[in-house]
């Protein structure tokens, strides 16, 4: 990932904090908004292409009294999908019910995504963003046409090129947005965890899409899999103090 685009990705998002939260949480609790809304901006960045063929599938379950939503996965594209009519951009659509609406958006994601925010203890927060009116303000930020958190590319206001975030670049912001956090409030890696889930699923997300070149036995592929894989295995040592987290399991050949 260039350097460059990495450090103004990160900062970006950094100054979302000071830009927004200040005043309406403590310094501390800062992360407790970002992190999450940083992971759910880049789930939504990755699901807009099919976000009508993913609702058109719903409706279609719907219709036949299908209460298992795991087809859904053939449509989105990946091993979770958001069957609200929402995404971060519409959300603004409607700035007088956006509260609301913005709740209706998480109820819409696939139970993987429901696990990873409530372990993040995201709704906790959201009364609190609602009495001081920053929700608006906090997506509008995170849609900013500056920074690209798309795996495509995007013209910002200038009708420049945006280069795609890889979803490598992507743990490495992720990343980078822990150590700063951490280093904000005084604290060691260990004392500040990451939901295990939250790794899980970006695990998937990395995996899925080069899956069936991995089980054919395309080497290069292998290679630059291996890699991710070695950072997602660094990554976990996030989960908890006492770094006793098991490998994650991979499947090349049929054998684990």
């Amino acid at each position: 990932m260039n350097q460059k685009v990495h450090n103004q990705i990160v900062s970006f998002i950094w100054s979302i904090a000071d830009d927004v939260l200040r005043d309406v949480f403590v310094r501390g609790k800062y992360r407790d908004i970002i992190l999450p809304f940083t992971v759910l901006r880049r789930l939504d960045a990755l699901l807009v292409p099919t976000k009508e063929k993913v609702l058109e599938a719903n409706a279609f379950l719907i219709k036949q009294n299908i209460d298992d939503k795991k087809a859904l996965e053939n449509q989105s594209g990946y091993p979770f999908w958001n069957i609200s009519k929402f995404t971060f951009e519409t959300l603004m659509n409607d700035a007088d019910n956006i509260d609301t609406n913005l709740e209706a958006y998480l109820d819409g994601y696939s139970p993987n995504v429901q696990e990873i925010i409530s372990k993040f203890k995201l709704r906790n927060q959201l009364e609190t963003m609602k009495e001081a009116g920053v929700t608006y303000l906090l997506i509008e930020k995170l849609c900013n046409k500056e920074i690209n958190l798309s795996p495509n590319e995007a013209k910002n206001s200038k009708g420049e090129t945006l280069p795609p975030l890889t979803n490598l670049g992507m743990g490495y912001v992720f990343e980078e947005l822990i150590r700063k956090f951490n280093e904000e409030n005084n604290e060691e890696a260990g004392e500040h965890f990451t939901p295990r889930e939250i790794i899980k699923l970006m695990t998937h997300i990395l995996f899925t899409p080069v899956k069936d070149k991995i089980q054919k036995g395309n080497l290069s592929h292998l290679r630059s899999c291996l890699w991710q894989w070695r950072y997602a295995y660094r990554s976990r040592t996030f989960c908890d103090g006492s770094h006793q987290i098991a490998k994650p399991t991979l499947c090349f050949t049929g054998r684990k």
